[in-house]
């Protein structure tokens, strides 16, 4: 079974955002890896001192197929040093996952099957 971690930016740390409902469309999107036969699993970060250890932890767990960043943390401008951290970190620990890019919370299984 192929494998999946999408990185997220944690909806509950975007101000004037509901983060229960942003929330609760990842995990819709999270499941349908599994209707497509896909191992996935989600890490959602904040851009604090945090983020490098919760993003460090979730590598390291088992080998990745791919891993897809979302838009959240790419198209966000004030968030490109968090997105350069991000695509370092997974060369360094997951060399051998490929990278995909979400456009949006919907479309990550997507992302990942160009890869697959």
């Amino acid at each position: 079974m192929s494998s999946a971690l999408v990185v997220g930016y944690d909806p509950q740390a975007i101000p004037g955002v509901d983060g229960e409902a942003l929330r609760a469309a990842l995990d819709a999107e999270l499941a349908r890896f599994g209707e497509h036969g896909i191992d996935a699993a989600m890490t959602l970060i904040v851009f604090d001192e945090s983020a490098e250890s919760t993003l460090l932890a979730s590598l390291t767990k088992q080998p990745w197929d791919v891993v897809v960043v979302g838009g959240g943390i790419r198209k966000t401008e004030q968030l490109l040093p968090l997105f350069e951290q991000i695509v370092n970190l997974i060369r360094c620990h997951a060399p051998q996952a490929a990278i995909a890019f979400n456009t949006s919370g919907g479309d990550s299984v997507e992302a990942a099957q160009r890869w697959l």
